[in-house]
């Protein structure tokens, strides 16, 4: 029972993502960016607007607070970009729960069914997609009244177009295969053969579409916020605006934090993206 299982699609998608030491470092990045949001979001970790100091200093070791030295408020920077992540990593998740399963629907739907159901879906995502991204995502916010909500369902109704049309045509080219057309001798229904045969081997589409969704998602929202229409608040949008006035000043370190927190996450999702789409690609595996 072992060898079946370690000669399985999924036990060598699993044995090449271990053997790449760069993706599992870059994963382990990922999972303690999820238990800092975690943290966060259990009021666990400091609360990042409440003042630690009386005026602005610069970096110390003496507290972790202090490690980046505090703003004009006296708000510690260190607690400031944990709860970016924690922000940051809200976001991207509850983004890839909405448009996920939308995009596996609308994809399945439209590449199985083909004719009236395949051109409405095309043609709904064209329209979607006539808008360009970030004024899509402000208008749909600004109906829904702003707010993290607000911008993670508007990410959500417009990220999925991507997903939808991969697994469209991945559908279009499974739905007349031997397997399915066995399957339908074999009378199973559409259902069935959608959820049990075909989708399992596309499936792989969705897992690489959603680690990418994810970083687009913490890139919108930093974009978003830095141009005043995001949120407000624990963003590390919102401190690269407020960066201006102290880079005028020569302070460095609050600029210098949030980049390198947004550039290990980012780094770190698309390393684990492109080891995914190695590893479960069924053409890719030995």
């Amino acid at each position: 029972m072992m060898k079946i299982e370690e000669n399985s699609l999924g036990g060598r998608a699993i044995r090449r993502l271990r053997s790449n030491r760069q993706a599992m470092a870059c994963f382990a990045i990922i999972i303690i960016y999820l238990i800092i949001a975690i943290l966060g979001f259990c009021g666990v970790l400091p609360d990042a607007n409440t003042p630690v100091t009386e005026t602005r200093t610069g970096p110390s070791f003496d507290a972790f607070a202090l490690w980046l030295g505090t703003d004009l408020n006296g708000l510690s920077i260190t607690y400031k970009i944990l709860a970016g992540v924690r922000t940051a990593m809200v976001l991207a998740v509850t983004v890839v729960g909405i448009a996920v399963p939308v995009g596996i629907t609308m994809g399945s739907l439209a590449g199985f069914y083909g004719g009236k159901v395949d051109d409405f879906i095309v043609w709904l995502y064209t329209v979607v997609v006539a808008v360009p991204y970030i004024l899509m995502v402000i208008a749909i916010s600004y109906v829904l009244g702003k707010g993290m909500v607000a911008i993670c369902i508007a990410m959500g109704m417009v990220s999925w177009v991507g997903l939808c049309r991969l697994i469209r045509g991945e559908f279009i080219k499974h739905r007349d295969r031997e397997y399915v057309l066995a399957s339908r001798l074999l009378g199973a229904n559409n259902r069935i053969i959608i959820f049990k045969h075909i989708l399992p081997n596309v499936i792989h589409v969705a897992i690489i579409s959603g680690s990418l969704m994810s970083l687009a998602a913490i890139k919108s929202e930093v974009i978003l916020t830095f141009l005043g229409v995001g949120l407000k608040g624990d963003s590390w949008g919102t401190m690269i605006q407020g960066a201006g006035e102290e880079l005028i000043e020569g302070v460095y370190a609050p600029l210098i934090g949030v980049v390198i927190a947004m550039f290990l996450v980012i780094y770190a999702l698309n390393v684990v993206g492109d080891a995914l789409r190695d590893a479960l690609d069924p053409k890719l595996l030995d």
